[in-house]
């Protein structure tokens, strides 16, 4: 089946509420569309919403990128070599993950819709539903305690607290979440690279008593080597995330002296769907548990991300909450929630509600 044709756009859009992390205050997201139609009129599409701060790489970049003639050239090729399309793109895109996602999802959408399968089943799923925790950026008591109970009205069960810009405020932060809600709402910590190594040491005590389920990126990148003074214990509850942005980062951090227990992977860290089950599959040898983030992108990124994680035996975290403060996504489907579970719907690649 040849593709037909191929577009991109680029959209900026508000969030729903902004929101603040060690590093920058965000109130709107730029996500970048791209399609992949195949010539019975089935289309596959992709979205991307690359960091700059973490991979270097600017939704316009993207954008740009999406338009060059490599990419135009798409247009003749079978969708039945979607991997070797997809190789050729991340040859040519080196060091581009967000253009690397965005081709990589629409190939495997249009592709899974050629088949007649969902993406999951391609890959063989493994886990059918968990439970996803829902992000809390850096904000004082009374607005974290307001926001986690809005949350928990809602169905949610896990929160994701924002940290890293004064450790002491953060153990307040905690120990009041703790105390409202016990053990009824499960709390994780996001550092953003926000530690040093004696403020992280402070705030350990504090994840021990208040039952921190785990702490994401604590330091920042290039001091991994500090956290093998921990315990054994204290590593195996750390995720990296920006410190595991590919496949060869996740194989130096399987050794011996392992600063993680957990890596976090995000489609616009790693290039897609490809690239994440590249790290999921280092991960498994190393016998390290996957957290599969985000930022803030389109349902059809987090899609592609569900689909995924829920191939992978050592998924044990989700954090996919990042299209639901989108505030106009140009997709609906692909996954629904369900107190706090996410459960992917049915439907051939990736299962969107499809424009009429």
């Amino acid at each position: 089946m040849k593709i037909t044709a191929v577009r991109s756009s680029l959209r900026n859009v508000p969030l729903k509420k902004p929101y603040t992390i060690a590093y920058n205050t965000f109130s709107d997201v730029t996500l970048v569309f791209f399609e992949v139609e195949l010539a019975n009129g089935m289309i596959g599409f992709g979205a991307a919403s690359p960091a700059e701060e973490v991979v270097g790489e600017t939704p316009a970049q993207t954008a740009a990128n999406l338009q060059l003639d490599f990419v135009q050239q798409l247009v003749g090729r079978d969708i039945r070599h979607f991997q070797q399309l997809i190789q050729e793109t991340r040859v040519f895109f080196p060091l581009l993950p967000g253009t690397q996602a965005a081709i990589d999802i629409a190939l495997h959408d249009a592709f899974g819709q050629y088949l007649g399968i969902p993406i999951v089943d391609f890959y063989g799923q493994k886990i059918k539903a968990l439970l996803t925790s829902v992000t809390i950026g850096i904000k004082g008591v009374t607005d974290t305690l307001e926001e986690a109970e809005g949350y928990q009205q809602s169905g949610f069960r896990v929160l994701k607290v924002k940290t890293g810009l004064q450790v002491e405020e953060d153990i307040e932060r905690i120990a009041k979440l703790y105390e409202r809600f016990g053990r009824s709402m499960l709390i994780r910590v996001d550092a953003n690279q926000g530690y040093s190594m004696e403020q992280l040491q402070q705030f350990i005590p504090a994840m021990q008593q208040y039952g921190v389920e785990l702490i994401e990126q604590p330091l920042r990148v290039g001091k991994e080597a500090e956290l093998n003074a921990l315990d054994t214990s204290i590593r195996t509850r750390l995720a990296g995330d920006e410190s595991v942005k590919d496949a060869a980062a996740a194989l130096r951090f399987c050794g011996e002296q392992r600063p993680y227990g957990i890596f976090n992977i995000k489609l616009m860290k790693c290039g897609g769907i490809t690239g994440a089950l590249q790290i999921a599959n280092v991960a498994a040898i190393g016998g390290i548990s996957l957290f599969w983030g985000c930022n803030d992108e389109s349902i059809i990124s987090i899609t592609a991300a569900l689909h995924a994680a829920y191939s992978c035996e050592n998924t044990r975290y989700l954090d996919l909450d990042g299209s639901f403060d989108i505030a106009q996504d140009l997709l609906s489907g692909g996954f629904r929630v369900e107190d706090g579970y996410l459960y992917l719907l049915p439907g051939s690649g990736l299962g969107f509600n499809r424009p009429a």
